[in-house]
């Protein structure tokens, strides 16, 4: 257990005590109200991209094509909005609303870059980048795989 620095010599409190000044110091949280949050503004966000992508299918775009681009624009929207620090104004409210996959997953990266911008291109934004969305494209690439060999192994080598 990390030690609590006391100032004039104070005797270090009891766990009991300091889970007890923890819970009093916590800010209380409205579970309904937070979730009912998350699902609007994750809601909103999957309602917007299914609105892009009906606009795309609208102009011409067959599916495959709408949907990739619908995966495009959401990314740089995303982006673009943690770039401004819009994103982080929108997360404050939706918490986990705003871990939609696609546009979650561009959040961390564009975050992680923008708070290293300062240390230049190549020690700062190139070496930190990844490191909110490195484990998840690491495990994610080791589940695929591991499950792709389940599944050649149980449909009989076809």
């Amino acid at each position: 257990m990390t030690k609590i620095i006391h100032s004039q010599g104070a005797k270090e409190p009891s766990p009991e005590a300091y889970l007890e000044m923890v819970a009093h110091a916590s800010r209380k949280t409205d579970v309904a109200a937070t979730t009912l949050k998350a699902f609007l503004i994750g809601g909103s966000i999957c309602l917007i991209g299914e609105f892009i992508r009906q606009m795309l299918l609208r102009s011409g775009a067959d599916s495959d094509h709408a949907s990739a681009w619908t995966s495009v624009i959401l990314v740089f929207c995303s982006a673009l909005l943690t770039g401004l620090g819009w994103y982080q104004k929108l997360a404050k409210h939706g918490g986990a609303g705003t871990l939609v996959p696609i546009t979650g997953f561009a959040n961390a990266v564009a975050s992680a870059a923008v708070e290293a911008k300062t240390e230049g291109f190549v020690l700062g934004v190139g070496t930190k980048i990844f490191t909110i969305a490195g484990p998840v494209l690491l495990y994610g690439t080791a589940a695929s795989v591991i499950y792709g060999v389940f599944y050649y192994l149980l449909t009989g080598f076809r």
